[in-house]
């Protein structure tokens, strides 16, 4: 039994000996002729260069057909995860608009009751329909922070006027041109607006850092301050509408000041809107008379304008003539001094043709006591072609 079973087991290895010498023979082989395809293919032998081609090929082929089985199987199971997530975020999304719509239903009602609640205190605002404007330049600067926006009086842009991003506010105008309006941003350091912090209604002053940032100063009691805190605009002052969002509280420090991260990107602004906020009209009566007023104010500046315009008119009228009349006087008298000149020329002339004949009548000598020669007695002489003598 013993001797059989040694003899078996000789049989066994001595067969997986002569395997493992196939297998070494095979993968020499294949080195070998890999090798040699590799030289011929460097001497470009046309054979080989056909036999290259037909083996990839075949390989490429091979493996796509291999793999079909494979990536439909892989498509199927996508497919089918895929599905299942599908409707699994189908069953979150309907329960997110369920809550949503009952948040939206008490929302309303909160609105409702708040509004009812600031007429009754007179505090009531209501927003005007805002005007979308376009950023056209942003004036950064390590402090000032501001943008360019392309609306102005002509759009009915007024100094104070909010300006949001995205029910965000992000400033307000400060500077009105016909075309064009100036917005300071909320960054800016010489930004100052009233806010209020909830929770908790922490009333407190937010200050522009010159940074992308803000800053929450003159608090009475910062222990109240929470990392959740959200902070909005108070309505203090009449400057903007209360409830605003504006930022969120970063990380609460009792010991600095408590840093604000804006809600709206400042450094990606490009669409903006604004818009203002204003009391709503008590009575009709008021408002009536509220046209009234600005349409008496229109008409008095239209006046003033017209009376200014006929102003610089007469005024401008007045300086022509006086203008005319200087002119006319400086022609009289440069004409009558080229009369006087011309004048003078003829008398000159005729004064040294009468001189040669009647200077010896005229002159003054030792016997005669007539006129020195240049006086104007002399000349009148000459002129007068000599004394006449007087009659007894």
């Amino acid at each position: 039994m013993e001797t059989n079973r040694d003899d078996f087991i000789i049989a066994v290895r001595s067969a997986f000996l002569k395997k493992n010498y196939k297998q070494r023979f095979s993968l020499i082989g294949l080195i070998f002729f890999s090798l040699l395809l590799l030289v011929l293919g460097k001497l470009n032998f046309t054979p080989v260069d056909y036999l290259r081609i037909s083996l990839k090929e075949i390989s490429y082929k091979s493996a796509f057909i291999v793999s079909v089985p494979e990536n439909y199987i892989k498509n199927v199971a996508r497919k089918i995860g895929s599905h299942f997530n599908l409707y699994e975020n189908y069953l979150n999304i309907k329960s997110e608009i369920e809550k949503i719509k009952s948040e939206k239903i008490l929302n309303e009602f909160i609105v409702a009751e708040n509004i009812r609640l600031k007429k009754a205190i007179d505090d009531h605002y209501i927003k005007s329909e805002g005007v979308i404007g376009k950023v056209l330049i942003d004036k950064q600067s390590p402090f000032l922070k501001s943008i360019i926006i392309n609306q102005g009086s002509k759009n009915k842009i007024k100094l104070g006027m909010a300006v949001v991003n995205n029910n965000y506010l992000v400033g307000k105008v400060v500077e009105v041109n016909y075309l064009t309006s100036r917005v300071l941003l909320l960054s800016d350091l010489n930004s100052k607006i009233p806010v209020i912090l909830e929770p908790g209604s922490i009333r407190a002053i937010l200050s522009g850092t010159g940074k992308n940032n803000g800053r929450v100063q003159y608090l009475k009691d910062k222990t109240k301050v929470s990392k959740n805190s959200v902070v909005y605009t108070s309505g203090s002052g009449g400057i903007f509408k209360a409830g605003i969002p504006i930022g969120k509280i970063k990380d609460p420090n009792l010991n600095n000041e408590i840093e604000v991260e804006f809600l709206a990107e400042f450094s990606q602004l490009d669409i903006v809107s604004i818009i203002s906020f204003t009391k709503e009209a008590q009575t009709k009566a008021e408002s009536e008379a509220r046209t009234k007023i600005e349409r008496e104010a229109q008409i008095k500046t239209e006046t003033k304008a017209q009376i200014k315009a006929e102003t610089k008119a007469q005024i401008k009228a007045e300086r022509e003539v006086q203008i005319k009349a200087e002119r006319e006087v400086q022609i009289k008298a440069e004409r009558e001094a080229q009369i006087k000149i011309s004048e003078n020329v003829k008398n000159e002339a005729l004064f040294k043709k009468l001189s040669k004949k009647y200077t010896i009548k005229c002159k003054k000598t030792f016997f005669n006591n007539l006129y020195v020669v240049g006086t104007p007695k002399f000349k009148a002489c000459i002129m007068n072609k000599g004394i006449k003598k007087k009659k007894n």
